[in-house]
């Protein structure tokens, strides 16, 4: 039976007198404020938007959408690139007011609700010198970042998101809450690791705690475009012994309109290296010199700085409203010739917010079990996060097209693809996210939690 699109006004009401958080209807002040996510190019208006307050009001909200057979999207942080996080016509099961975080300092362990962002995770975790590795965009959800994996600054030396998961609190498509860990429904706890949202909404995390900063050496080094080649091969070389507590992102854009940017060179075409040294400040000037004296730097603000203000780096290059599109794919290494198709399309970059993230990976995300986790892809060399962007919907189009191009140019060296890149691409790309043994996997698990794809808006794992 396909969903309904019609929501009957006297159930809502009723719904309202059990439920503590609020319900949204198009009619009511702030809808459209609640209906938003980040992607500015996603549009979309559910018919019903549940602000839910805690696990209570999950399962209330599951209840009421089976017993109306309405679509159903569910948001953390509203970070999805192709806007999964809303839909049309049904119902939005919104975890932004969860925003509960308890940290324990001696036992190293944070419990973590569905609601909560990177940013503010960060900031009670660091008042420890503690944190949860996570990603690069403070305003970044934890639930989803932690539900596809997990990649960041700090993943080389910790691992990913999901490494430091000790345990889950989940409420199923039939409204129960299960606990899963190692030692408790550990099929789901595999599969929730990497499979995203397929299996049921997650409302809590348990999270492991690592040691960071406060202080780290941390930041973008800047060479003009032309120079990528050079730059590139020595950036190969230099990281291919490197330490764990080095990660670098080299990133391809127009240098943006910020203070620190000098004017003559906003608009200019470069290359960048930002690089975050998870351990002594010392050391990290140490394995960062050979990169700040290569070439001709043009911009140079890596130095030490607190993680809390690293963490910010790439938060303007994001924020919420703007158009973004992104293709993705892992390489197994920088071989030279991806360095020509890298140095050859990124200098055809024309939006101001247009740029290219090609991740180091390696380090202790490879050097776990690949089968541990659903997550695929321990071993690629480097992940590519190709973002064709603009400020409003024109120009967005050529943009799109772009990212798209640049893509395909290194089709031919595609390995693995990040989950939390894809845009809405199809089940054979969700496949390729896993590989076909995972996939089949989460097939069979997505049959026992989750076998009518009620939870059908995400990287979908159709149970059939």
């Amino acid at each position: 039976m396909a969903p309904s699109t019609e929501i009957n006004g006297v159930a809502v009401d009723e719904l309202q007198t059990s439920f503590r958080g609020d319900l949204v209807r198009p009619a009511d002040a702030g809808y459209d404020e609640h209906r938003r996510v980040w992607n500015g190019s996603i549009d979309r208006r559910p018919a019903l938007i549940a602000r839910c307050t805690g696990v209570a009001d999950v399962r209330a909200a599951i209840r009421f959408a089976r017993s109306q057979n309405l679509r159903v999207a569910v948001r953390g942080g509203g970070h999805s690139f192709p806007g999964l996080s809303v839909c049309d016509d049904g119902m939005l099961i919104d975890l932004g007011p969860m925003k509960g975080i308890r940290v324990d300092p001696e036992a190293r362990t944070a419990r973590v609700q569905a609601g909560v962002l990177l940013g503010e995770l960060d900031r009670e975790t660091q008042e420890f010198g503690l944190a949860v590795p996570s990603g690069i965009v403070t305003h970044t959800g934890v639930a989803g970042l932690t539900l596809g994996g997990g990649i960041g600054w700090v993943m080389r030396k910790h691992g990913l998101t999901i490494d430091q998961l000790l345990s889950v609190d989940v409420v199923t498509a039939d409204g129960e809450l299960v606990k899963a860990s190692e030692n408790e429904n550990a099929d789901l706890f595999w599969g929730v690791r990497g499979g995203g949202g397929n299996f049921g909404i997650v409302t809590d995390f348990e999270f492991r705690l690592v040691s960071v900063g406060p202080y780290v050496m941390a930041g973008p080094v800047f060479w003009p475009m032309e120079d990528a080649p050079e730059v590139l091969r020595f950036y190969r070389d230099w990281i291919a012994d490197c330490p764990d507590e080095l990660m670098t992102i080299a990133v391809q854009r127009r240098a943006p309109a910020l203070p620190i940017v000098p004017p003559e060179l906003v608009g200019k075409l470069v290359l960048a290296v930002t690089a975050c040294y998870a351990g002594p400040v010392e050391e990290g000037e140490r394995v960062l010199r050979p990169l700040k004296e290569f070439g001709s730097p043009v911009l140079d603000f890596c130095r030490p700085k607190p993680f809390l203000e690293h963490q910010r780096t790439f938060d303007p290059s994001f924020p919420h409203g703007w158009h973004y599109y992104v293709r993705s794919c892992d390489v197994a290494a920088l071989s030279d010739d991806v360095i020509d198709i890298v140095a050859e399309h990124g200098s055809h970059i024309t939006s101001p917010v247009t740029s290219v993230a090609l991740w180091q990976m390696g380090g202790a995300v490879g050097r776990i079990d690949d089968e541990a986790t659903a997550f695929n892809g321990r071993q690629a060399g480097f992940t590519f996060n190709i973002n064709g962007n603009s400020k409003t919907a024109d120009g967005f189009d050529a943009e799109r097209q772009w990212a798209r191009d640049y893509w395909s140019a290194l089709a031919p060296h595609h390995t693995s693809v990040y989950v939390n890149f894809l845009m809405e691409e199809g089940e054979e790309r969700v496949r390729q996210a896993y590989g076909a043994a995972k996939y089949d996997r989460l097939k069979a698990l997505k049959r026992k939690y989750d076998p009518t794809n009620f939870f059908s808006l995400n990287q979908n794992i159709r149970p059939d």
